[in-house]
This record gives structure tokens, C-alpha cells and sequence, in this order.
């Protein structure tokens, strides 16, 4: 198995157990990897947090979505939600589109699509962990949507014909990818002529390598984040226009301890009762203060 198929199995398990904690109610589960400087110590899963419960101001996995957004879901899919923004708040999807969620997950992103759509058109998601399909079909038959498609595979190679999509977004998915550039350049394959998408990740600058080398930091959205030059270069190199950012959250100490976190590297005090722990994380995000962002990021395919 080489490397990137590595990556790709140990976030698939990752979520996985990360999904099954928030939906049996539970505050933290088993994510893998270790946490910096406490060897051997397993790095927890998302404490998922429900909407009414993430304080404000805080920049985790709810950010971006209305109350209303959120009420109107089922709850399976809203605590099962591990993304850093909304990246359907600020598209154009229209009734009729065919929407792609990359890396759908539990499916949040993919229901709001749906409802907008509406009955003519289709929202369609990609991911590789059957829990979160298993997790996906059943929310959205909970919510009564009908037009909403769940498929397995891996966003470097999505079961999608060309041509096919108006619209293709994602919520903190593309930075877990070791293949970046060919997420990309499936998107751009995707896309009918006059096609966009607008994306919900984090980018980095400057990470220090001990974040880089960590499973544990990089199942949480940060080990694989790149500069956020070279993911504009990157969609520019598959033949997408237009790119641009449209919108940044830049991470201060607190919203990062909050998203590590709700995204897997620990387990605070509230949770566990882990002191070591919390010092850990705390240490960590002021390492990182500065340099992590949430940025929605847009381009469309030539016409």
C-alpha cells in the first residue's frame, strides 16, 4: 500500500469512528494518530457539538450555518458535521442544478443543496467511509428528499461522468486529500462548461514539521493543509478561471483550540478531564495562532 492510499485509509477510519461517537451522543470517540508530546496517548474524535451548544464566535465545524439552516435538518446530520464553514451560504446553486458534494459525509452540505435544487434537480455526494454514506442516505430520508444520491469513492477519482455538474462544493474535505492536485483536476473534468464550485477548507503557511508528521493533526484538518497560493495555482493548473477567495476566517488561539478539538487531536478537561491534555492543545494552538484559515474558495470551468 503506498502512502497515499495510507492517508486515505487511516482518515477514512478516523471519521468513521469520529461519526459513530457523535450520533450515539457520546462527547469524544477514538480518531487516530498521537498528540504531539504525549506518546502513545490516542487522539480523540470530534466532541460534536450541536448547534445551540458551539459558543459563538467560535470557528468549528458549524460555522456559517443559519439557525434556521440547522433546525430544519435532521439532528443526525448536524452533530455528524465536521466541516469548517458553509460553502453553500454564498453560491448561486438554482433550482434544477445538479450539485456535487466532495467528501459528503453525514450529508449537511448535501440536503441544503438538495432543498434548493428542488425535485428538478439532483444532489449527488462522494465519500469513501461507509459509515458516512450509511449515515448520508439515512438523513436524507429522514428529511424527505428524494432527489439526494450518495456514492463510494475518492474524490481523486469520483464516479461522476464528465460534463455532468453546475455545481461542485465541499466543506473541509480537500486539505485530507495526498492528491490534491488530482482532486482538482476531477473537479475541472466533472464540470459542465460553465460550471462552478465553491469549496469550504482550511489552508495553511508555515506549519512546523512536527504538525506536518503528525496522523493525529492531519485527520484534523491541519497536517494536509497547504498555503493558500498554491490551492489557487492548483485549480488555475486544471483549467479553472476565475479562482478566488471569497471569504477567510484566519484562526486565532481560542478558535483553534475549539477546532482541534471538535476535529480530533484531543480531549479537553469538559470532556474527559484530562489536564495533560488540554495543555496540549492549548500549546498547539498557540503555535498555530496566525497561521490557519478557513477560506471559501471559487472558480468556474471555461464555457
Amino acid at each position: 500500500m503506498d502512502k497515499s492510499e495510507q492517508i486515505r485509509k487511516q482518515v477514512s477510519a478516523d471519521y468513521a469512528a469520529a461519526v459513530k461517537s457523535a450520533t450515539a451522543g457520546q462527547s469524544t470517540g477514538c480518531c487516530g494518530g498521537t498528540v504531539p508530546g504525549q506518546e502513545g496517548a490516542a487522539a480523540s474524535s470530534c466532541c460534536a457539538p450541536s448547534a445551540e451548544s458551539v459558543p459563538e464566535g467560535v470557528a468549528a465545524k458549524l460555522a456559517g450555518y443559519s439557525a434556521a439552516e440547522l433546525l430544519d435538518l435532521p439532528q443526525e446530520a448536524v452533530v455528524s458535521s465536521f466541516g469548517c464553514g458553509n460553502p453553500v451560504a454564498l453560491s448561486g446553486i438554482g433550482q434544477g442544478d445538479t450539485v456535487l458534494d466532495l467528501g459528503s459525509g453525514a450529508g449537511i452540505d448535501l440536503l441544503l443543496a438538495a432543498k434548493i435544487v428542488g425535485p428538478e434537480g439532483k444532489a449527488l455526494g462522494v465519500d469513501m467511509t461507509d459509515e458516512m454514506l450509511e449515515h448520508a442516505r439515512r438523513n436524507a430520508a429522514a428529511a424527505g428528499l428524494d432527489n439526494v444520491e450518495v456514492r463510494k469513492g475518492i474524490i481523486e477519482k469520483l464516479p461522476v461522468d464528465a460534463g455532468t455538474v453546475d455545481w461542485v462544493i465541499s466543506n473541509c474535505v480537500i486539505n485530507l486529500s495526498p492528491e490534491k492536485q488530482r482532486v482538482f483536476d476531477e473537479i475541472s473534468r466533472v464540470l459542465k462548461p460553465g460550471g462552478q464550485m465553491l469549496v469550504s477548507d482550511i489552508v495553511a503557511t508555515d506549519l512546523p514539521d512536527w504538525v506536518l508528521q503528525s496522523a493525529g493533526l492531519y485527520s484534523s484538518c491541519l497536517a494536509g493543509a497547504i498555503d493558500e497560493d498554491s490551492y489557487l495555482a492548483g485549480l488555475r493548473a486544471a483549467g479553472l478561471e476565475g479562482v478566488e477567495v471569497r471569504e477567510r476566517l484566519v484562526y486565532d488561539a481560542s478558535q483553534l483550540a475549539a477546532f482541534v478539538t471538535a476535529e480530533g487531536v484531543g480531549e479537553m478537561s469538559s470532556c474527559c478531564g484530562d489536564d495533560a491534555l488540554v495543555s496540549v492543545i492549548q500549546e498547539i494552538a498557540r503555535s498555530l495562532e496566525g497561521k490557519v484559515w478557513s477560506a471559501k474558495v471559487y472558480a468556474r470551468k471555461p464555457e
